[in-house]
């Protein structure tokens, strides 16, 4: 990531997460956490805005005691419109999902996605290289669009992505051209595991497969074993995506990761220390799930 700027020094800081609903959000057991390991004198809370009032309240995060705070949905792009400053990967992203108070008012808005799903993968999967091969990515939500240019950036040679309604892929890898020197190549979703065979990385950025929705059907008999497989859903922790590439041999990284590792450069910004996830930090995540 790069270096963002940093919020002024004082005995007490605040951020949050806002979002509509947002009651459902484990940042602030994340945030929490690590405030408390690293006895840091701040808070991290749940701010639940419409989002007909949301240009309003990230104006007002500074009146408000805030020095930052996590966008998450719906108000991702409306973020990246109401920021004073985005970073050039959150532009590239079309999202904002963390934004810095600065010291004269102004808001910095950058995004961690990208971030939290590479450093899921690597500490999940050591050799895990983005240039290995072709990574085929399933759905073309914001997520996916994070995962890609994530990919992109790291050299990925070519993403085979994968969506029920086509257009929106189709939409998407017109917009994410010129990343990278990888290409983008849509596909057939009633084909999809036709586009496993010699694939790197299979990654689920689709609801399918979480916990009360419905389940992700796909053949795994083209993907190589040496493939690995992620899914950012983390209810349950092991889906039935990774439940089967488990049992055929391919290394798994579930998608918990992405969510503690993504919320560590706003951690750094906010309170002055790039936090560490650890298994006690997963554990506690894990009991508020």
């Amino acid at each position: 990531m790069t270096e963002t700027p940093h919020t002024t020094q004082s005995s007490f800081r605040r951020a949050g997460v806002i979002g509509w609903p947002v009651d459902h959000s484990l940042s602030p057991r994340v945030h929490g956490f690590w405030l408390r390991q690293y006895g840091i004198d701040g808070e991290y809370v749940r701010i639940p805005v419409p989002p007909e009032d949301f240009a309003r309240q990230l104006k007002n995060l500074r009146i408000d005691g805030f020095v930052g705070a996590n966008v998450t949905v719906p108000h991702k792009e409306a973020a990246l419109a109401g920021v004073d400053e985005v970073h050039p990967l959150a532009q590239r992203i079309g999202a904002v999902n963390t934004v810095v108070v600065r010291e004269d008012g102004s808001l910095y808005g950058f995004n961690t996605d990208g971030f939290g799903f590479l450093e899921n993968l690597k500490a999940g999967f050591a050799d895990f290289s983005a240039s290995a091969g072709p990574a085929v990515i399933l759905g073309a939500g914001g997520a996916a669009r994070a995962v890609i240019v994530a990919l992109l950036d790291a050299g990925a040679p070519e993403i085979r992505l994968l969506n029920r309604t086509k257009e929106r892929a189709e939409q998407l890898a017109d917009q994410l051209s010129g990343i990278g020197s990888g290409v983008v190549l849509v596909g057939d979703w009633n084909k999809r595991a036709d586009y496993l065979d010699g694939a790197s990385l299979l990654a689920n950025t689709t609801t399918l497969g979480m916990k009360g929705q419905m389940p992700l059907d796909i053949d795994l008999s083209a993907l190589p074993q040496t493939a690995l497989v992620n899914d950012i859903v983390y209810a349950p922790l092991e889906t039935d995506l990774l439940a089967r590439a488990r049992a055929r041999s391919n290394p798994t990284v579930d998608g918990l990761g992405m969510l503690l590792h993504q919320a560590r450069p706003g951690f750094e910004a906010w309170f002055g220390r790039m936090p560490e996830v650890t298994e006690a930090l997963r554990q506690h995540v894990l009991a508020g799930v």
